[in-house]
C-alpha cells in the first residue's frame, strides 16, 4: 500500500472512530446532567487510545477480538451479569431459554470414539424411530462418524424442521443397519422428572426457568396429582434461574390471591414492578418442602425467598448463590446482543437477593466457595447477616441468598478413584450398566422394587470393579470399596434409565441423597405450615 493510501485509510478508520465516539456523546447527553463532561472526556480518551494503537501497534489489530474484549471488560465492570453475547453464541443462548431447537432429539455423548445414544429424548423423532440407549453413529448420511467431536455432531444432526439424516447404527452385536429419521422441534425440558415416592410424597426436578417451565411444571402437577399425591418436594438444586415471570406462575398454584411474589426496584421507568398472586391455584393447601444449594440463582431464589416469606413451604439444603439483579436483553446491528441489569429483586419481605459485588468479579465468584453456608455452627454467620420476618413472624435472613430453615450440608465424598470412574470420558457407570441389563435382566422387575427394594447382588459390584480397572488405570480397590452405596446407586440410576427412562433415573439418584432424606423429615412441618 502506498503512503497515501495508507493515511488515506487512517483518516477513514480515524474518523469513522471520531463519529461514533460523538455519536455516542450526543445519545448519551440529553440522558446526562453533571456526568455529561466527564463522559464525553472518557469517550475521547477511548477515541484516542483506539487511534494510537490502530497506528502504532506492533502488529495488525484483530479489531473484532479487542472490540469483543472491551464490551465484556465495561459491562463486567457494572455488574458480574451485566454481558456481551456474541453473534455465534446468541443461538445458542437463545434456545436454552425458548426451550426448543430443531433436530432428532437425543441425549447423547462421544464413546469410544462413536456418537452414542445415552438416551432418546421422549416425543421426539428418535424416540419414534426406535433409538435405544447404547446405539452408536457408525455413519451420517453415508460419511463415517468416527472420531467425531460434539461440535461436528450438532451441526450434522441438527437442521431445519421436515429434513431428513440418514443414519447407520450399530447395536450390540447386531448388523448395522440405517435409520432415515426426519427432524423435527425438539423440547429443552426444564423440569427433568416427576414421579411419587412411597405413592404419597410428588418430587419435581426443575433445571432452569425457560420460557415452557410453569406449563411442564402444572403438567407435572396435574399428573402426580392423578396419581394419589398428598405433599410435594420441589428440589431446584443448580438451578441457575431464567425468566421472572415462569418463576411468579410457578407460585401462582400455591398462593392465595393477593400475597405478594416479588417486588423489583430500578432507575427506569417500567424498572419497579410489584408481582401478586391471581389466586387461581388450586394447590393452596399442598404441603411443601423446597430444596435449594449454592447453585440455586435468580428465578428459584425468587420462588425460594416467596415460599420463606410467606410461610408456605420448609426450606432445606443450602444458602443459595445470592444473584437477584434483573436483566434485560437487547439485540445489537451486528447479530449480537447485550444483557443489561436494569432493576433488583426483592423478596416479599424486602430482603434484597443479590450477593455483593463491589470488590469485582474474581472476588464474588471466589466468594460463592470460600464462604461456608454450611458451618457447623451456622448462626455465627446469620448473627452478621440482617434479619426480617416472614408473614407469620418468624425470622429469616437478607445479605444476599436465601438461607434454608434447615441446613444440610450434601454428603457426597467418594474416594478419589471413583471420582476418576465417575468421571471418566468413556462413561464407565453406563456402559457397564448396558452390561448390567442385559446379563441379569432376572433382575428387573417393577420399577420402585427394583430402585427401593433389589440390593445387587456381591457379584455385579465385584463385575463393576473388574469393568473399571480394565478401563481406568491404577485405582486403588481399598478406596472404592468404601464407596460401595455410592457405586451401587450410580449403577441402579443408569439400569433404571435404560429400563424406564428419565423419572426411574432421578428416582434411584436420591438414594444416596441425605439432603432429600432431610426433606422427607420435614414434610411434617411443611404440613403444619399449610394449615395456617
Amino acid at each position: 500500500m502506498t503512503k497515501t493510501g495508507e493515511m488515506m485509510r487512517r483518516h477513514k478508520f480515524l474518523t469513522a472512530i471520531g463519529v461514533i465516539a460523538v455519536a455516542a456523546a450526543i445519545i448519551f447527553i440529553p440522558r446526562l446532567s453533571v456526568a455529561v463532561n466527564d463522559l464525553y472526556l472518557k469517550l475521547a480518551v477511548l477515541n484516542d487510545i483506539i487511534a494510537i494503537v490502530n497506528e502504532n501497534y506492533v502488529e495488525e489489530v484483530d479489531w473484532e477480538k479487542a472490540m469483543t474484549g472491551m464490551y465484556r471488560g465495561f459491562l463486567e465492570e457494572l455488574d458480574p451479569h451485566s454481558i456481551y453475547i456474541e453473534p455465534k453464541k446468541l443461538k445458542d443462548v437463545n434456545e436454552e431459554f425458548q426451550g426448543n431447537f430443531q433436530g432428532i432429539g437425543i441425549e447423547f455423548d462421544i464413546i469410544d470414539g462413536f456418537i452414542t445414544v445415552i438416551s432418546p429424548i421422549v416425543g421426539t423423532p428418535s424416540e419414534r424411530a426406535g433409538l435405544m440407549p447404547g446405539d452408536k453413529f457408525i455413519r451420517i448420511d453415508g460419511e463415517s462418524a468416527y472420531k467425531i467431536t460434539k461440535d461436528e455432531t450438532f451441526k450434522k444432526l441438527r437442521g431445519a424442521k421436515g429434513t431428513k439424516v440418514l443414519i447407520t447404527i450399530k447395536r450390540n452385536d447386531d448388523d448395522p443397519f440405517d435409520v432415515e429419521i426426519v427432524r423435527d422441534d425438539i423440547p429443552i425440558y426444564s423440569v427433568l422428572a416427576h414421579f411419587l415416592i412411597e405413592n404419597k410424597i410428588g418430587y419435581i426436578l426443575v433445571n432452569r426457568f425457560s420460557q415452557t417451565t410453569s406449563e411442564e411444571f402444572s403438567d407435572a402437577l396435574r399428573d402426580l396429582k392423578n396419581l394419589g399425591m398428598e405433599s410435594l418436594v420441589i428440589d431446584l438444586r443448580y438451578n441457575s434461574g431464567g425468566f421472572l415471570n415462569e418463576a411468579v406462575e410457578m407460585l401462582d398454584n400455591f398462593l392465595e390471591k393477593g400475597e405478594e411474589i416479588v417486588h423489583t426496584k430500578g432507575r427506569i421507568r417500567n424498572s419497579n414492578e410489584i408481582y401478586y398472586a391471581s389466586g387461581r391455584g388450586i394447590f393452596k393447601d399442598l404441603p411443601i418442602v423446597v430444596m435449594i444449594n449454592r447453585g440455586s440463582a435468580s428465578a428459584s431464589e425468587i420462588v425460594s425467598g416467596a415460599f420463606q416469606d410467606l410461610d408456605r413451604a420448609v426450606i432445606v439444603g443450602e444458602t443459595s448463590f445470592g444473584k437477584g439483579l434483573v436483566q434485560r436483553q437487547w439485540p445489537l446491528k451486528d447479530g449480537s446482543a447485550v444483557r443489561v441489569t436494569i432493576a433488583k429483586y426483592y423478596t416479599p419481605s424486602g430482603r434484597l437477593i443479590q450477593r455483593p459485588y463491589q470488590d469485582g468479579l474474581d472476588q464474588y465468584y471466589n466468594e460463592l466457595y470460600s464462604d461456608n453456608p454450611d458451618s457447623v455452627e451456622p448462626d455465627l454467620e446469620l448473627n452478621q447477616k440482617p434479619q426480617h420476618k416472614t408473614k407469620s413472624g418468624r425470622i429469616v435472613y437478607g445479605g444476599g441468598g436465601i438461607t434454608p430453615d434447615i441446613t444440610v450440608k450434601r454428603q457426597l465424598n467418594p474416594s478419589k478413584s471413583t471420582i476418576r470412574v465417575f468421571q471418566n470420558p468413556e462413561r464407565i457407570f453406563f456402559k457397564f450398566a448396558q452390561k448390567f441389563v442385559q446379563e441379569y435382566s432376572q433382575i428387573q422387575s417393577n420399577e420402585d422394587e427394583f430402585i427401593f427394594k433389589t440390593q445387587l447382588p456381591e457379584s455385579v459390584l465385584n463385575d463393576f470393579f473388574e469393568f473399571a480397572f480394565s478401563i481406568e488405570e491404577n485405582l486403588n480397590l481399598e478406596e472404592m470399596e468404601t464407596d460401595r452405596s455410592f457405586i451401587e446407586m450410580q449403577i441402579k440410576s443408569e439400569a433404571a434409565k435404560i429400563w424406564w427412562g428419565h423419572n426411574a433415573y432421578y428416582k434411584a439418584r436420591l438414594l444416596d441423597d441425605n439432603q432429600f432424606t432431610e426433606a422427607r423429615m420435614a414434610m411434617t412441618s411443611a404440613q403444619q405450615m399449610a394449615k395456617r
